[in-house]
């Protein structure tokens, strides 16, 4: 008896055993379907600009290269009137799930898109407009306009330095405000004169601008502008001749202007569109402002990756010593590198937007020892003392 218990109580350890298995073997079998995302960009410019559309090109082939999951679908040249019907064949034609505008002009087109598709995720560039599935992202340039306007007033011969601005925003009236801050620290005696060419990509208007900027005294330049126009300029002026210092916008000019890039900013928006589309993917995003500095690595000084300062300028900028309250006597050279580490520590961040600090029409903006709040340098529609132009309304 005990021995026909024991071979039931075998059988059934044999059953339950190759039941398990089983299941087992049936539960990895079944494959587990990828989470898949499809993001569309909208570009106020060609992505052959070097300049804004194209840096943010660079930005979605990184990620695009990055992320396995990732499917993604860009529209160049958009006016900013179109912007709504664009935005409408990404989400009902090729099915995005995130669609991100890069251009100031695209914020209330942006917004309505929010409100016209609530399952879909929206993120707006340069814009300041939150909605639950509306998020705004930005690469600011304000510090690196600084340090540029530092090595632009040091280098002056004329004090008279010239800004082509390309649509009067609040972001390039800040960032002409942080250049002109600059080189109100290196050489009080400079003026920056600005001049409006109203439009994001022009070359024409903007070589234009340049030269006439250039008849009118000025040897210093820099601008806000998609292509390369002003570089060459100022490399074509100082082959004849004419040394014409500039400071390039965005993408890597350097080889443009070898004899008169000085610096410029550079962008990766990489960054960005990484941490952005890694939170949709991890269901971790949120609506808010997703802001870059150099801290966080979202741009760096240069007129070429890795370059800085151009070579050529190193010794003039090493030779011209002004005198900081804290620093005490110090090069423009060695004063644009601390400053550089003090943007980039989180305890010692440096503001230039510090009082006193007037408009150009007199007016006290900021008291001695203000500084400058998130909420002006967003909205900024005045310029500071030192810069000669109006912004049109």
């Amino acid at each position: 008896m005990k021995k026909f218990v024991g071979l039931i109580l075998v059988g059934l350890i044999i059953l339950l055993s190759f039941s398990i298995s089983c299941k087992t073997e049936e539960t990895e079998v079944i494959p587990t379907e990828e989470k898949k995302i499809k993001a569309g960009f909208i570009y106020v410019g060609p992505i052959g600009d070097f300049g804004w559309s194209h840096a943010h090109e660079q930005g979605r082939k990184y990620v695009a290269e990055k992320f396995p999951w990732l499917e993604t679908i860009y529209v160049e040249a958009v006016a900013e009137a179109d912007c709504p019907r664009i935005i409408d064949r990404l989400i009902n034609e090729e099915k995005c799930d995130i669609v991100f505008t890069t251009s100031f002009g695209y914020m209330d087109a942006t917004v309505e898109a929010a409100k016209k598709y609530p399952d879909k995720l929206f993120m707006h560039c340069s814009g300041y407009k939150l909605d639950k599935n509306l998020g705004t992202y930005f690469i600011d340039f304000y510090e690196l306009y600084y340090l540029n306007g530092l090595m632009a007033g040091a280098l002056t011969k004329s004090n008279k330095i010239g800004y082509v601005g390309a649509q009067p925003t609040p972001e390039v009236v800040r960032h002409i405000n942080a250049f002109a801050l600059g080189i109100k620290e290196s050489n009080p005696n400079a003026k920056v004169y600005v001049t409006w060419i109203n439009s994001w990509y022009d070359p024409a208007k903007a070589k234009e601008a340049a030269e006439s900027l250039i008849a009118q005294g000025v040897d210093t330049l820099a601008f806000t502008e998609d292509s390369t126009a002003t570089v060459e300029v100022g490399q074509d002026y100082t082959k004849k001749g004419k040394q014409i210092y500039t400071f390039s916008h965005y993408s890597p000019m350097l080889k443009y202007g070898e004899d008169s890039v000085v610096s410029g900013q550079l962008v990766n928006w990489g960054i960005a569109y990484e941490e952005i589309l890694m939170r949709l993917y991890t269901n971790t995003w949120i609506s808010k402002d997703y802001l870059y500095f150099l801290k966080e690595g979202g741009c760096e000084l240069g007129g070429d990756f890795g370059v800085p300062i151009n070579p050529k300028f190193e010794n003039d900028l090493k030779n011209k010593k002004i005198k900081d309250k804290l620093l005490g006597e110090i090069s423009i050279y060695d004063l644009v590198m601390k400053r550089i580490e003090q943007f980039k520590d989180p305890v010692a961040k440096y503001n230039p937007f510090v009082g006193p600090l007037y408009d150009n029409k007199g007016n006290l903006k900021l008291k001695e020892g203000e500084e400058g709040t998130y909420n002006m340098l967003w909205s900024i529609d005045w310029f500071v003392d030192n810069v000669v132009g109006e912004i049109p309304k």
